[in-house]
């Protein structure tokens, strides 16, 4: 299938352990540190990363998230992000400037050093977003500009480290960039026929596929209020 020769440089990976971060909330593992070396890459993700609440965070949908420093520009611009700000900010694993959510699709293979990663879902922001950065709206700024970064799973482990490269090599589902599932996601305004075909769409993070199975019937209600909101 043919596709951009999409191909990025690693400018950094960044690793992270749980954390008691905030007082009377639940601990976190969204603080991310640079690394140097090469890391090893599981069916999890970095042997070296952790996930504090694995019931929303981590798993093999949710391995690795990937951002793009592209973005840091426009948030600092918009004045919701100091001058001078450097990854990981955003509590992501992989940097690169190249790579967005435009111009990837869901289900889009990539080369990560040795490993095989595949896109399968963007970001859902939660409430402990706003507080890492300081910024109460910035959870509900992800979902409005869509500048969310995405999840791989793995698809054969290896190791990677900063200077590497991420190379597309296959893209199954040209026509749904990560920009456009993750926004139809997030705002649940799609189509029925639209939410059906993702419902259906094998690449796709099975948490969203239910939940595009459920657009597809009409129901498009949705509780965000304890992800956005937080909750303890």
């Amino acid at each position: 299938m043919n596709h951009p020769e999409l191909s990025a440089n690693i400018d950094g990976i960044f690793l992270g352990a749980i954390r008691d971060r905030w007082e009377g909330k639940p601990s976190s593992a969204i603080q991310k540190d640079r690394v140097d070396g090469r890391q090893v890459v599981t069916s999890l993700g970095f042997a070296g990363d952790a996930q504090a609440d694995l019931t929303v965070h981590g798993g093999k949908d949710k391995a690795i998230h990937h951002y793009a420093l592209d973005h840091y520009s426009a948030w600092q611009a918009e004045g919701l992000m100091a001058p001078g700000t450097i990854p990981a900010a955003f509590g992501e694993n992989i940097s690169t400037t190249g790579l967005t959510e435009e111009n990837l699709c869901i289900g889009d293979i990539l080369s990560l050093g040795t490993a095989v990663v595949q896109i399968s879902q963007g970001r859902q922001p939660c409430w402990k977003l706003g507080l890492h950065t300081g910024r109460k709206e910035m959870p509900n700024q992800f979902q409005k500009t869509g500048r969310t970064g995405w999840y791989y799973r793995v698809l054969e482990p290896g190791e990677v480290g900063a200077g590497d490269r991420i190379t597309l090599s296959e893209r199954p589902n040209p026509n749904w960039s990560v920009l456009a599932v993750t926004r139809a996601r997030l705002t649940r305004r799609i189509l029925p026929d639209d939410a059906e075909v993702l419902s259906q769409m094998e690449e796709l993070a099975e948490g969203w596929r239910q939940a595009f199975s459920r657009m597809a019937e009409g129901n498009a209600k949705e509780d965000t209020s304890a992800r956005l909101g937080g909750s303890g």
